[in-house]
């Protein structure tokens, strides 16, 4: 149920089975994050849970100024901030290139040092990191679903050619960030906005045949890799990075790396495999698994709660998802069904990578659990994206109208010789 209030001349709306879900979704992560707290390696745990916690409260913050100022100024300034997100990553590029020409790591530009082999986020003192190209996603889910409603408009035609203008006009919009994103290297982001924009597209109307031709050429693409892989490893090297070569070998092969790239995904199965239907208890630390708070917290709740504590990560996951594609369904603006469709693709996708590789199903890309992992750039992207629903949400609607208290104001009596005497 979706109630409005009005404060003075402020209102905002909120979405009341959609906040108890997303409370949910942050009490299960401080759970699951002092859970860790034995599996994380330099004993910081106390430290990322309060991080957490405040990440939550400054993402509800968020929330709330969002569906005060609306949608429509969002949507207004959208390509402003899409130009400051890519002046951020070419910042980050530029950092990554001098690191790489240097060979040092310790010479960098300010606020953008290389972390674990990628150069994605800004560091600050006090506030800590900053990674752009969490917020670009939610940007450019906008920013597709906006070209694609206007060409609808322009263009009520279906032919090739207006097809094939639609898919020129998203290219120029997605192609920059998706560059300066692949090159940071963080390939796992990439194919988020690759997914989601495949999804706008199947959603658009767009001509059937081309997306079975962009099908085509990412099955082309996806099987060349592994020709090349299996045939040509040397041919592969020369164009693609160490880094990205051992994840696809610690995903085919994680037991002749279990000391090296597979240590992850071979502790991350072990301690799956072995916790049985209820596991091994509270903060559990019989197998240690590295990233226990961001990537492979799922495997840390699997060890420690077992079958049953995993069931519950896909209910409330289930359950998110689910509560979306209702408010997709109800809405009837098309550029506001579309961004619904987006961030409900979007938190799909990485529900499904992030629990996938866990299992070993897909490769390691570095993608967290949504709402659950430890990270505030993701946590605070994510929000954004749910003030924008917030507004969208064409749930019933009640009124509520909260006025400051009004205070009388009391005449001051004079008090003459006759009252004086009557007081005595």
């Amino acid at each position: 149920m979706k109630h409005t209030i009005t404060i003075k001349n402020h209102t905002f709306s909120f979405d009341i089975g959609f906040i108890g879900i997303l409370i949910l979704f942050g009490l299960t992560s401080f759970f699951s994050l002092y859970n860790a707290f034995n599996l994380i390696s330099d004993g910081s745990g106390l430290g990322y849970l309060g991080r957490q916690i405040m990440w939550y409260i400054i993402g509800f913050g968020a929330l709330t100024i969002i569906t005060m100022i609306q949608n429509e100024v969002i949507y207004r300034y959208i390509r402003k901030i899409y130009n400051f997100l890519l002046i951020c990553l070419a910042y980050l590029f530029i950092s990554s290139l001098l690191i790489s020409v240097t060979g040092n790591t310790n010479i960098h530009l300010p606020f953008a040092p290389s972390i674990n082999g990628s150069v994605s986020w800004f560091q600050f003192p006090i506030v800590g990191s900053f990674q752009p190209s969490e917020f670009i996603k939610i940007v450019l889910i906008i920013m597709t679903s906006q070209t694609i409603n206007i060409h609808q408009n322009k263009y009520p035609e279906q032919t090739w050619q207006n097809d094939l203008k639609l898919l020129i006009e998203l290219a120029k919009i997605l192609l920059p960030p998706l560059i300066l994103i692949f090159l940071q290297p963080d390939t796992g982001l990439c194919l988020i906005i690759c997914f989601n924009t495949l999804v706008l597209l199947m959603c658009s109307g767009i001509k059937k045949q081309y997306v079975w031709i962009l099908a085509a050429l990412i099955i082309l693409f996806i099987g060349g890799f592994f020709f090349l892989y299996f045939q040509f490893p040397d041919v592969l090297s020369s164009f693609i990075s160490a880094y990205r070569l051992q994840r696809i070998e610690s995903w085919l092969d994680p037991e002749s790396y279990i000391t090296g790239s597979s240590n992850q995904l071979y502790t991350a199965l072990l301690s799956l495999g072995s916790a049985g239907l209820t596991g091994y208890g509270l903060q559990a630390n019989i197998i240690a698994i590295p990233e226990a708070h961001t990537d492979f917290i799922f495997a840390a709740i699997g060890q420690c709660f077992g079958l049953l504590g995993t069931t519950f990560i896909l209910f409330i996951c289930m359950l998110m998802d689910l509560y979306l594609c209702k408010i997709a369904y109800n809405t009837k603006n098309k550029t506001d069904r579309f961004i619904v469709i987006g961030i409900i693709s979007m938190l799909l996708y990485q529900q499904i990578q992030n629990l996938g590789m866990i299992v070993g199903l897909l490769p390691i890309t570095g993608i967290t659990l949504p709402l659950i992992s430890y990270g505030g750039s993701s946590i605070l992207s994510y929000f954004i994206a749910f003030g924008i629903i917030m507004n969208i949400s064409p749930l019933s609607k009640n009124n509520i109208e909260i006025h400051p208290p009004k205070f009388k104001k009391f005449k001051k009596i004079k008090r003459t010789k006759k009252s004086r005497l009557s007081l005595r």
